[in-house]
Parts: structure tokens; sequence; C-alpha cells
């Protein structure tokens, strides 16, 4: 996918496209300070628990995921951020198609 121009709107679910049985991810912004992810996943589609040693704050912007942060589920829906705080064990699932954006700050 070609670079997004910047000083120019955009549409952030626009910019990336589900793929079938898959989870697409296209960085935004990937700096030393810090990253700005998008995904797309399809139904199904999971992100294994794991940690991060970083917060990270996730808003749904289409569609609806079940984020399960130290075993406690909240379903997230479009419009909703949650924030995944830094070294605590996370996962994602989508039971029907979700876009997301991801907004990791590196200390």
């Amino acid at each position: 996918m070609p670079q997004t121009p910047h000083s120019q709107p955009h549409n952030l679910a626009t910019l990336i496209d589900y793929q079938d049985g898959g989870i697409v991810s296209r960085a935004l912004v990937d700096k030393k300070t810090g990253t700005v992810t998008l995904f797309a996943f399809d139904a199904g589609q999971q992100l294994s628990e794991h940690t991060a040693p970083f917060d990270a704050l996730v808003q749904v912007l289409e569609g609806e995921l079940k984020i399960t942060i130290e075993g406690k589920p909240s379903t997230v829906s479009a419009g909703h951020i949650i924030i995944m705080p830094a070294n605590k064990p996370h996962a994602l699932s989508a039971s029907a198609r979700a876009k997301m954006l991801l907004v990791m700050i590196r200390e």
C-alpha cells in the first residue's frame, strides 16, 4: 500500500482493507518514540495472548473486538477505545470483521 500523504485529511477505516481469513496491518507512523498502526481482522481472527513493554491505546473503527486484559474480557465497539497497560497479558479476537487503530507511545 502506498504511503499515506501528510497534511491531508483521511478516513482511517478506508486506509486498510480486509483480507479473507487473515489479519492485515498498516503502519501509519513508525518512529523511535512510538507507532500508530491500523489493523483489519477478518471474522474469526485473533491475536493470541501477549504482553507489550508500553501502554497501548486501541480505538475500534468498524465492528467490535473482544479484548481480554489480564483474563478479563471486554467488548469494544466502533467508536470506543480501551487502554492496554504495559506488561499485562492481553489478547484480541474478532467474531465478525473489525478494524482498529493501535497507538503505542514508547517511554
